[in-house]
């Protein structure tokens, strides 16, 4: 007989995404310095609900990063799933540079968490390395995209269209140069 979680353990799930999702958008838009109430207010909780879950603000600023960097690498098996490999890794490209948006949002609170000491950023390279490299092999073996290709190198070219479009107003550049990298990714296949 397999064990169903308590309706109070979803509760408390759905309470620290809320919280999360909560906190990236605050911290993006407003600051490293928003008031944790500010927070829990947004996230439709009270701040000892917040505390319980995130007893620091930079224990708040690690698990919303971490959390948006797995949603982002997790959410390459999904696309996977659904859509051709050449058209998951359009799709997946797009959500990192909503990613990276995030991140650069956040940059003021993440520089205070590593100041204190933590390292958000420990397991990034690894994660984004086997999203990348699980997208670049279906494309691989699906005959859609390049085998030769360093999924890091990919990030690394992701990372910079993210630099030079960062505004809002560039998202329309963004994607063109995404199409850009999406057709060096299959050069001199035979699709």
């Amino acid at each position: 007989m397999t064990s169903q979680p308590s309706p109070m353990r979803a509760d408390a799930r759905r309470n620290r995404e809320r919280i999360l999702e909560a906190a990236v958008r605050a911290f993006s838009e407003i600051g490293a310095d928003v008031p944790i109430d500010a927070i829990a207010k947004a996230a439709g909780v009270g701040s000892g609900t917040l505390y319980r879950h995130f007893p620091t603000r930079e224990a708040l600023v690690e698990a919303a990063y971490r959390n948006e960097l797995v949603r982002v690498c997790d959410s390459a098996a999904e696309l996977l799933a659904d859509f051709p490999p050449d058209r998951a890794m359009r799709l997946w490209m797009d959500r990192f540079i909503d990613y990276l948006a995030a991140k650069q949002g956040m940059a003021e609170a993440l520089r205070a968490v590593v100041a204190s000491g933590a390292d958000p950023f420990a397991e990034s390279l690894d994660r984004l390395s086997t999203a990348l490299g699980s997208l670049l092999r279906a494309g691989a073996e699906a005959g859609l995209l390049r085998s030769d290709i360093d999924p890091l190198d990919v990030g690394f070219s992701l990372a910079g269209v993210s630099l030079i479009t960062s505004a809002p107003a560039q998202r329309e550049r963004a994607g063109r140069l995404l199409d850009l990298i999406l057709d060096g990714l299959r050069y001199g296949t035979d699709q």
